[in-house]
């Protein structure tokens, strides 16, 4: 059986954790821009200048009860690991020619917002930003690599957040379609695939995720429902310009997989209720409107949404053609939880399974069972678009980085993938690891937990030559390509 003979194999970045350039070609910052380094034992922070000019650094991404008149600001004296990332913005060639000796059919990458519209409230787009993925999505066909675009990976022009607070007012889903209208018509006939928001069930995660200056969960509901109004809108404008786009929405699939602790009815009843919390936002962008239950819980929690006439009639008109997904972990919940989640607030530690350096549990059965589940809840194919391992990796005596771990890791996780096809019938599309080349991590900023197939020079304190090396897991990978998943060994 094994995977269907047009299978999507590839890898997958973020503009904002490796494109760089942050400055350079007209582009404008972005939230991303003001976040600063953390560690694995640190929360990356966020710089901001009050009304009285005193500048301050939050720990954390949850930025909470600022006075009116803050501004979000790149400051002196701290690093900011986006500003660089490691320069795909001037190793675009070299990095693709990478790509395509790994035999990617696909590269899932992300369309920086503010370097299309730098404040996004202009009329007009920056030529060239534009022309910077043209010649982006020309090196791609080169090698008969299929782009995969996501609109909206975490990046907002940085002066939507200063001005009215990002996703938090409805007029940022204006400049959103106008974006998405740019870019569909200046790529229509480059791209055929399209995902709207990466990761949209992150949205709790407030400014790391949509540069929404609170953390309250009304307007961190209201800015998720202008996000769904807008990609709905995003889907039946695409589909107008280019019929034959496949556009798609994005799961953060980790926070789906939820185990409960015990047998105890209680317990399972906390993990059926915090999967739902997740599980919503696809409900809504597969099915075309808000569920039942989260409509109690929100009317439970005093949570209210305001919904303009014909928002219902969009969300009905805007279903996805597919869902794509992130899986790197499953949780673990309790009624009753116990002291010590882990630090990225993502449950307690499972005792059943290893986990990473930082607390990332390793669960290939895990990722079977979260596909499984998609496919069984909206009968629409499934692409992963991010999988991948963070991990310190060391150089060897010989300049190589042998990452025997990294393979094992992979392994398991297609061998999983295969199982959901070949034993539970799930229709998947394609696999694009996460990332394929070292880059910025999100949750924290390091270099230090690096995911790629290939090594890039470059450490947590923005030293480093930039140079490309391939790593024993490149080696691996390719293979794994070419037999289109049946040589694991």
């Amino acid at each position: 059986m094994g995977f269907r003979k047009d299978f999507l194999w590839g890898g997958a970045t973020a503009a904002n954790q490796y494109e760089g350039g942050w400055q350079e070609g007209g582009r404008g910052p972005a939230n991303t821009d003001v976040m600063t380094k953390g560690s694995k034992d640190q929360a990356r922070g966020v710089t901001y200048v009050l009304p009285d000019g005193s500048e301050h650094l939050t720990r954390g991404v949850a930025v909470k009860d600022l006075p009116k008149g803050a501004e979000f600001k790149v400051l002196e004296g701290y690093t900011y690991p986006s500003h660089e990332a490691v320069d795909f913005y001037h190793h675009y060639k070299e990095d693709i020619a990478l790509f395509a000796e790994l035999g990617f059919k696909t590269y899932r990458m992300s369309i920086s917002w503010p370097r299309i519209y730098p404040t996004g409230m202009e009329e007009e787009p920056n030529e060239e930003g534009l022309k910077f993925y043209d010649d982006v999505f020309d090196e791609l066909h080169k090698y008969k690599i299929e782009p995969m675009v996501t609109l909206h990976h975490f990046e907002v022009p940085l002066a939507l957040t200063n001005t009215w607070g990002a996703w938090a007012d409805r007029r940022t889903i204006g400049c959103f379609i106008r974006f998405c209208r740019t870019v569909f018509e200046r790529y229509k006939n480059k791209v055929k695939y399209w995902l709207t928001f990466n990761e949209i069930n992150n949205i709790y995660f407030g400014f790391l995720s949509s540069g929404i200056p609170a953390d309250d969960m009304n307007i961190t509901m209201q800015a998720a429902h202008h996000q769904f109004v807008a990609s709905a809108m995003a889907v039946k404008l695409g589909r107008e310009i280019n019929p034959d786009f496949r556009i798609g929405c994005m799961l953060a699939a980790s926070r789906c997989t939820v185990y409960p602790a015990t047998c105890n009815p209680l317990d399972i009843q906390k993990a059926w209720e915090q999967a739902g919390r997740q599980y919503f936002f696809t409900d809504v962008q597969c099915r075309g409107y808000y569920p039942s239950y989260q409509l109690k819980f929100m009317e439970r929690n005093g949570i209210h949404i305001h919904m303009e006439d014909g928002d219902e009639e969009i969300l009905k008109e805007g279903t996805v053609d597919f869902i794509s997904l992130s899986y790197y972990r499953s949780m673990i919940t309790s009624a009753t939880p116990e002291k010590g989640s882990d630090p990225l607030l993502l449950g307690a530690i499972n005792p059943y399974l290893k986990a990473t350096e930082w607390g990332i549990a390793i669960d290939p059965l895990g990722f079977r069972i979260t596909l499984h589940n998609l496919y069984d809840r909206y009968q629409l194919p499934l692409m992963i678009v991010e999988n991948g391992i963070g991990a310190a990796d060391e150089v060897g005596e010989d300049g190589v980085v042998h990452d025997d771990y990294r393979i094992d890791f992979f392994r398991s996780h297609i061998q999983a993938m295969k199982d959901a096809v070949e034993l539970d019938g799930v229709d998947v599309m394609g696999y694009t690891s996460w990332g394929p080349i070292d880059i910025v991590s999100a949750g924290t900023g390091e270099m230090r937990k690096r995911y790629g197939f290939i090594y890039v020079d470059k450490d947590d304190e923005n030293g480093g030559t930039l140079k490309r090396t391939k790593k024993d897991s490149f080696l691996w990978y390719k293979k794994v390509i070419a037999s289109n998943g049946e040589d694991l060994d």
